[in-house]
């Protein structure tokens, strides 16, 4: 890979082209650092063919994988268990060689000991029972899954085989792939169904082994067969009202039935809907309805057992939906991320979740046969992106084709970095039930200010309605507001914000409507390589924060990569944003927010 991404909590999208192999092949790295099953490396496989000649004989020296990681909500757990200090965010990296053997490296530096005192608060000898820092680590680390196939449900099962095939055994003369006993086990799981009960349950009466030739099969064994064939329905019954009832929640292309069926030695499903009431095998469904069934019950049940707390990591999924059911599938993902970090590639715009575009990123080739992995989804990044980057590209100009169908509020704003802040803004006075909109809150970025009037014409072409409009109080800014209040904007000039208007801070940026205890920690990283002075300690909250960025990067020798570290500091923001509560806000900041939105 040429160089690292940082990856948050939830679901991060890695989107490229369809025939490419470079997403799967990040996949695989990260599977084979820590992973919750199999993962052997291959060096015959997994090592560059270009290198293998020269550095096969010595697995232990070259890396395979280095992943960095930062503590979030165990620090004072691995504290007590290693009696080193270690503080929330603490970072440590993993390097896995070829020959199987990790390392671990410490990027925030060595921690201090905690020294153990005694009751009189002397020093004391005696030492609790501690574990090594890289032995605790490597317990902390999580477990990464790697899904790419799965099985699909069929709707008629022999029991008899079903029974022998999830214990393990072969029927001569049937081949069946591991992924399809996989997708069995987990439905008869999910529904708390043991297919050998069920198997026993519908057995017929028999007469008993040697039985006298006068002696048949009885009227309590008759009884008993009837009631252990009811028992079995009534199971069946309630096993297909739990699926039905929970599957329904996550499908929303059409309110589906299934009813488990079992006659005999077979097992079916069956399946109906709101449009067509007869009911079918489930194999004459779509495939789309196959797939999804069969990648739900899998992904739920596996989830909660072995793969808890895991990474799970999924390789082009759900491609055989229809776009609207993929749709939903993005959405199921989000709601699975709550419990298990979610790690998905595609080169389909409708699985991209266009509210939280700062998940995505394009992955490609730089030409040399290296990986690259990145969060600028410019599209004038560099020609090798470019095929890679349409996937996120087609998803927004979709969402806001939706937008504008719907009747949202538009508002137009500079760039990227402006919509970061104000959808982390927006979610956050919605949560506190601060704002109650009657329709939603678009920000479209225009690419700069000399791209607002472009998009305004755009933007307010559907119903002939200027859009609001918010600029920088910057230099540029300022003559870009001025232009537009003469222009396009002439009869409402007040459709045009400037933000020192709402800050009350001349020359005010977009940054400045953010407190600075909300990206103070990841200022201090970007600086992290300056020891001789912290920025929070010069930082005048009177004056706009960007040209003190500036300033403090040049004053120490640091290089800023242009508009990229805006980016990244608004994305940070916002994910702060969607977590903390009122609490954690000073007022004057949620009454600026506030008067904001109130323009709109």
């Amino acid at each position: 890979m040429q160089k690292t991404t940082p990856l948050k909590s939830g679901v991060a999208l890695f989107c490229g082209v369809w025939f490419d192999a470079y997403k799967s092949n990040l996949l695989l790295a990260l599977w084979k650092l820590n992973p919750a099953r199999g993962g052997e490396i291959d060096m015959l496989h997994d090592m560059p063919v270009s290198e293998l000649s020269e550095l096969r004989e010595k697995p232990g020296e070259v890396p395979f994988v280095i992943a960095t990681f930062e503590v979030e909500g165990e620090a004072s757990s691995i504290s007590e268990q290693t009696g080193y200090k270690i503080d929330e965010g603490f970072v440590f990296s993993v390097t896995r060689y070829y020959s199987g053997k990790r390392l671990y490296e410490y990027i925030s530096g060595q921690p201090d000991l905690i020294e153990t005192t005694d009751s009189s608060g002397e020093e004391s000898d005696e030492k609790p029972d501690l574990i090594e820092l890289p032995v605790c680590l490597a317990k902390e680390l999580p477990k990464f899954v790697y899904y790419s196939n799965y099985g699909n449900l069929s709707s008629k099962i022999y029991l008899p085989y079903a029974v022998k095939w999830l214990n393990g055994e072969s029927v001569v003369g049937i081949t069946i792939r591991e992924d399809q006993v996989r997708t069995l086990r987990v439905l008869f799981d999910f529904v708390n169904l043991d297919p050998k009960e069920i198997l026993e349950l519908g057995a017929d009466p028999k007469p008993k082994q040697n039985a006298r030739p006068n002696e048949g099969i009885t009227e309590a064994d008759i009884k008993k067969s009837q009631d252990n064939k009811e028992k079995r329905s009534i199971l069946l019954q309630s096993a297909s009202a739990k699926l039905t009832r929970q599957f329904k929640e996550w499908w929303k292309q059409g309110e589906y039935a299934f009813r488990l069926e079992a006659d005999g030695e077979y097992f079916s499903i069956l399946v109906s809907d709101n449009l067509r009431a007869d009911e079918v095998d489930l194999e004459l469904r779509s495939t789309g309805l196959q797939w999804f069934l069969s990648f739900y019950l899998i992904f739920l049940v596996e989830s909660q057992e072995e793969n808890k707390n895991a990474i799970i990591l999924l390789d082009e999924e759900g491609l055989t939906l229809h776009p609207m059911a993929q749709k939903d599938l993005a959405n199921f993902f989000n709601e699975l991320a709550k419990n298990n970090q979610i790690i998905n590639t595609t080169h389909s715009p409708f699985i991209v979740d266009t509210t939280s575009i700062d998940r995505c990123r394009v992955v490609y080739s730089n030409g040399n046969g290296k990986t690259v992995a990145s969060s600028n989804l410019r599209e004038n990044a560099g020609p090798l992106n470019t095929k890679s980057i349409y996937a996120v590209h087609a998803a927004l100009g979709l969402s806001v084709s939706d937008m504008l169908l719907q009747g949202s509020k538009n508002v137009v704003i500079e760039g990227v970095s402006d919509q970061f802040y104000l959808n982390g803004i927006k979610i956050f006075l919605i949560r506190e039930g601060l704002i109650k909109p009657e329709t939603d809150i678009m920000f479209i970025p225009s690419g700069g200010v000399k791209g607002v009037s472009g998009v305004i014409s755009i933007v307010g072409g559907k119903n002939n309605e200027i859009p609001v409009t918010i600029v920088d109080s910057d230099n540029i800014g300022k003559n870009a507001a001025k232009n537009l209040r003469a222009g396009i904007y002439k009869d409402s000039p007040k459709s045009v914000i400037e933000i020192e208007n709402i800050t009350k801070k001349e020359g005010a940026e977009i940054e400045d409507l953010i407190p600075f205890n909300i990206f103070e920690k990841a200022i201090d990283k970007m600086f992290s390589q300056v020891e001789d002075e912290v920025f929070a300690d010069g930082y005048n909250e009177e004056k706009p924060i960007v040209p003190q960025i500036e300033e403090f990067a040049s004053r120490n020798g640091i290089i800023l990569e242009t508009g990229a570290w805006k980016v990244n500091l608004a994305k940070y923001a916002k994910n702060r944003l969607i977590k903390i509560g009122k609490d954690s806000i000073d007022k004057k900041y949620i009454d600026m927010w506030k008067a904001l939105f109130k323009l709109f």
